[in-house]
């Protein structure tokens, strides 16, 4: 979907499951890539094959340091912020690294940016929304935060990083994007994450009972890896500051995300409710008005079969480590 060829990028948090996907479409494109990560919560796995490729270098460093991050050779001309932990499990384990690296990464991350002259984009998120009072969310809306609450580690995280991206492009001129990524899903996603998607394959896969929080109303709105990653990158090639929505236009609920994996699965699991989290978002729906309209782009993957790709990936990796 993108054309635009960038010479040597840096991708911080590139082994996780986004920026892995990033780093691939980078290689794949010719461009030179760096991926740093300090795999708190990535895996070397997702780039060991990336590492057998020419244009590809992995350094294990954590962006907070800034004298890893200044170490770096050669200069940049893209630099994708994707690293933090982005799944409740994570966030809620490691709390003050979360806002660590939403605050001092990202600083780290736009010096480096400002630096080498490169272009800077912030994978923000929709959980700058909130629970939302406007449904679907548009990117004028300001959201409906609890500032203490146990999820505010990563909301005001990213939060605050999306005003430190915005104060950097005022104060220095730093080229730099927003994008805030809906509910990625796809294959590399870790089964222990705590997200619905990977935590209702593995449940579906050994046959136990899928834990739908509360009663499964509240809704998300999925979005397939390779759809998400031609949105950043596409943002990344424009001209546009942002933030830009990216996320899929197809509204479900949780339990009717868990019984159609129940059936893709062929599982003879149930449905079991428990508790709901605090703070859980209600409802969760991108306008994507801007991406369409600025960028062109749009998903093009459905979520029924984008989740037969993902519960095939799982169910082949379940095997393989059988």
């Amino acid at each position: 979907m993108n054309g635009h060829a960038w010479r040597r990028a840096l991708v911080t948090g590139g082994a996780g499951f986004v920026g892995s996907h990033l780093c691939a479409r980078l290689v794949e494109q010719g461009t030179e890539v760096v991926c740093l990560d300090n795999l708190c919560t990535g895996s070397r796995v997702n780039v060991v094959e990336l590492e057998q490729r020419p244009g590809f270098r992995f350094v294990h460093a954590d962006v907070t340091d800034p004298a890893a991050v200044r170490a770096l050779p050669g200069r940049f001309d893209l630099v994708l912020h994707f690293a933090c932990p982005a799944s409740p499990a994570d966030y809620l384990r490691l709390p003050l690294e979360t806002l660590e690296v939403g605050s001092t990464g990202t600083r780290n991350a736009l010096e480096r940016a400002r630096a080498d002259g490169a272009r800077f984009l912030l994978a923000s998120t929709s959980e700058v929304y909130g629970d939302p009072l406007e449904h679907p969310q548009r990117e004028t809306y300001w959201g409906n935060v609890n500032p203490i609450g146990p999820r505010s580690v990563y909301d005001e995280s990213k939060r605050f990083a999306e005003a430190l991206v915005t104060a950097h492009r005022r104060a220095h001129a730093t080229d730099t994007a927003i994008v805030r990524i809906f509910n990625t899903y796809g294959p590399r996603m870790r089964t222990g994450d705590g997200r619905a998607v990977p935590t209702f394959i593995a449940q579906a896969l050994a046959g136990e009972p899928l834990t739908v929080a509360g009663d499964g109303s509240q809704t998300r709105s999925l979005c397939y890896v390779d759809d998400t990653v031609d949105g950043v990158l596409a943002l990344a090639a424009s001209h546009e500051t942002g933030p830009v929505n990216i996320g899929g236009t197809d509204e479900i609920t949780m339990l009717e995300l868990a019984r159609r994996i129940v059936e893709l699965t062929g599982s003879a699991s149930r449905i079991r409710f428990v508790e709901r989290p605090v703070d859980d978002p209600g409802r969760r729906r991108p306008d994507t008005t801007l991406a369409r309209e600025r960028l062109g782009w749009r998903p093009r993957v459905p979520w029924t079969e984008g989740l037969e790709r993902t519960v095939d990936w799982f169910a082949q990796a379940r095997t393989a480590a059988a």
